[in-house]
This record gives structure tokens, C-alpha cells and sequence, in this order.
């Protein structure tokens, strides 16, 4: 099975990595390979070479969205006749567990960040907005986190709205991926910041008729794509690694599975894709992907070899 690339007619110009590269025009590189180790997730091989022809040409993509906003922001306060107060630029990143969403975000913040038009550049994750796990238990939910019922989505987008809104500080309940749990009485406040990215399986989702979906507040969005047999190979691979690293600590909700062999740790990392992931990627986050301003595509190595970018 892979996701593919649809063969009709389509609203999107597709661009061959080399085609993406040329588009850096004259963007500078931020950012050092050290500081690259620091955002690169579990098992991600970014290099620099991939920063440098993928997501600076993103980067300075994502800064003429943002300026052109502020124009049309100019152009809505002369109809008006009076000034129309500045509000956050919104971007989604989307995509399987696994693909690298994760590394994605969070370069694109320091990249943006270093832009003199925006220094304040803030992330959030929508673990953050997932029940608890008690409220997941009692609703017979935790084979289905991650599902788009394990998240309270009418949080996400009051917190979305409110922060689109111009809303000067906004406090967001903190996910622990070593608990695997809601940290109670915990919270991250999210300032007010120049652009907010807003990361997670479902981001993309279409809204129940009638209502507002946090997508519907995004200026800019991402999908981060790979055929369905990579991204199982990637989310075998990261386990394998998590049990040697994070799965080791006493504190870890899930420690007992470091204590697996290779052979019953194999057999978990499957079950856990073929009966939770792929089933939410394919019936839930595949779908989303056309709705995505720009689809980066990545080879079986990880390396962004096509993009796609929706027609403006």
C-alpha cells in the first residue's frame, strides 16, 4: 500500500527537488550543524545539505506569505478607514507518526525566528490537547490515541481562535511523551508570538458541518508525506531506538517494553503499526493531505525528493 500521488488533474504545481533547491534564491543558512543535532528528532538523518535545498527555500517561502499578509492587513485597515490590529500568522504541519513532522516544526521556527520580520516564533504540538488519560480509559479510548476523538478539539480551536484572535497570552495544558499523559496542573503559555506553528497528526482535518476546524485558521499549511511501507520502516526503526534510550528510564510509561528481546520487540512494533497507526493514517490523516497548501514528499532515505505546492 502507498499514499501515492493521485493521478488527476490537480491543484497543486509538483516540483522536482532540483526545481525547489533554485528557489533559495539568496536565503542565508541560520543555523549551524550543531544547533541541527539539537532539533533533529529520534532517528531523523537531516542533514545540512537538506536544510540548505528543502526548507530554506520554505523558509523564505513561509516570510512572503507572511509579509504579503501584512499588505493585505494594510489594505483591509484603508477600507475600513482605521487600523486593524496585527494578529499572528498561523502555519500547520500535518502527517503520519513517524514521517518527521516533529523535525519539520521545529526547524521551521528557528529558521523563521531568524527572519528580521518575525523573532518570535512559537510551536505547539496538539499532544497538548489530548484527553487525559483517565478520560481516554473510561471512554475506551487508548487503543485509539492519537485518533482524532482522543483530542479535545473544541480546546484546540478556542485556543487556535483566541490566539488569531489577538488574544495577548494563552495558557495550554502540557503533554509528557515520558508519562504519556496530560501533566496535571501544568501549563505552557504561549504569548501572543509574530507566528504560530501548530503541529500534529490531524491538524488538517475537515470539521463536523457547521462548525469551525482549527485548519480554518491556518494561513499557511504542510503536509509531510512518504510512502505507507517507509513510514513503517521509520516507526519500527524509531522504537527499536526508543527501547535503548527513553523506554530505559524507570519513569517512562512505557519501560517494561525495554525489557522486550529483539524478536518480541519486532513483533510489537508491528502489531502497534498495522492495528493503531496505519489504520489512523490511512482513515484519518491521509485524506487531509490535499487540503495542505504544500506537500513535501520524502524517499525511503528521508530526503524531501518532490514538493508540492497548491496554485496561487
Amino acid at each position: 500500500m502507498t499514499s501515492g500521488w493521485d493521478s488527476v488533474p490537480s491543484p497543486y504545481v509538483e516540483l522536482s527537488r532540483d526545481a525547489w533547491r533554485a528557489l533559495r534564491a539568496n536565503t542565508p543558512l541560520p543555523l549551524t550543524p550543531d544547533e541541527l543535532d539539537a532539533l533533529r528528532g529520534l532517528k531523523d538523518p537531516i542533514d545540512i545539505t537538506e536544510v540548505e535545498e528543502v526548507y530554506l527555500p520554505l523558509s523564505r517561502l513561509l516570510n512572503l506569505f507572511f509579509l504579503s499578509d501584512g499588505g493585505l492587513r494594510d489594505t483591509v485597515s484603508g477600507f475600513l478607514g482605521g487600523p486593524v490590529q496585527p494578529t499572528p500568522f498561523i502555519i500547520g504541519v500535518a502527517g503520519s507518526v513517524a514521517v518527521g513532522k516533529s523535525t519539520t516544526s521545529r526547524l521551521l521556527r528557528t529558521l523563521l525566528a531568524r527572519w528580521p520580520e518575525h523573532p518570535s516564533v512559537e510551536l505547539v504540538t496538539t499532544d497538548s490537547f489530548l484527553y487525559p488519560n483517565a478520560v481516554l480509559q473510561e471512554r475506551g479510548l487508548m487503543d485509539r490515541k492519537g485518533f482524532p476523538e482522543s483530542y479535545d478539539r473544541r480546546a484546540l480551536v478556542r485556543f487556535v481562535s483566541s490566539i488569531k484572535s489577538g488574544a495577548e497570552e494563552m495558557p495550554i495544558p502540557v503533554y509528557s511523551h515520558l508519562e504519556y499523559d496530560i501533566l496535571p496542573d501544568v501549563r505552557q503559555t504561549v504569548k501572543r508570538p509574530d507566528i504560530l506553528i501548530v503541529e500534529g497528526l490531524n491538524v488538517l482535518q475537515a470539521p463536523p458541518a457547521g462548525s469551525l476546524g482549527v485548519s480554518d485558521f491556518f494561513d499557511f499549511s504542510i503536509y509531510v508525506d512518504a510512502r505507507v511501507e517507509h513510514i513503517r520502516q521509520w516507526y519500527v526503526e524509531r522504537l527499536f531506538a526508543l527501547r535503548r534510550t527513553a523506554f530505559a528510564d524507570p519513569r517512562s510509561y512505557f519501560h517494561r517494553y525495554s525489557k522486550l528481546d529483539q524478536d518480541e520487540a519486532a513483533a510489537f512494533a508491528q502489531r502497534v503499526w498495522r492495528d493503531i497507526n496505519e489504520i489512523n493514517l490511512v482513515s484519518n490523516i491521509l485524506p487531509t493531505r490535499a487540503r495542505a497548501t504544500l506537500v513535501l514528499h520524502k524517499g525511503q532515505d528521508h530526503s524531501v525528493r518532490r514538493v508540492r505546492l497548491r496554485r496561487i
